[in-house]
């Protein structure tokens, strides 16, 4: 691995590398850059997360209203979703969806209507309240997620992505 010049360069990932590094010295396996660089993804993550959550605590609009939203903003069928797509969309069971649809429909940034032509079907759809507040959280998000690649450069963060659809791309093979 290629260490830092100064010491006070040096990040968690580092450290992290440098503790196991003698131990696994001899493991054909073990591979520092991986290591770190995998490291490295799961903070950044983390940190990405806990700012996400931060970003809703106290409010009560919830990350999980706000991504049961946007599943139904981004979704193949924008704007018109069943609470059973919502619920794989979102990686909830139906009965959570429910409990979510519940809270959104109560604060008015849903609405649950029957089809015409299968009443037992549901169909949710955004009001303009629920696009209004979905757009806000959105772009506060884009905002945090901005912040936290700020340390890059343009062409750093082209080189980052490329990298990056490199190894997405394998793991697609």
């Amino acid at each position: 691995m290629t260490a830092p010049d100064r010491a006070s360069d040096r990040d968690a990932a580092d450290h992290h590398v440098a503790r196991w590094a003698d131990y696994l010295r001899d493991d054909p396996a073990f591979s520092p850059e991986v290591e770190a660089a995998v490291i490295r993804m799961g903070h950044i993550l983390r940190r990405m997360r806990r700012d996400d959550v931060a970003a809703f605590a106290g409010s009560e609009f919830t990350i999980e209203d706000y991504k049961t939203l946007h599943a139904l903003m981004v979704q193949p069928y924008p704007n018109e979703a069943t609470p059973g797509q919502l619920a794989e969309a979102t990686a909830v069971t139906r009965a959570a969806m429910t409990s979510r649809l519940d809270r959104l429909a109560g604060a008015g940034l849903i609405t649950r209507e029957s089809e015409p032509n299968d009443r037992r079907r549901v169909l949710i759809r955004p009001t303009a309240a629920g696009r209004t507040v979905w757009q806000r959280h959105l772009s506060e998000g884009l905002e945090r997620e901005n912040r936290l690649l700020s340390a890059l450069t343009g062409k750093e963060l082209v080189q980052l992505n490329t990298l990056l659809r490199k190894v997405m791309l394998s793991l697609d093979e």
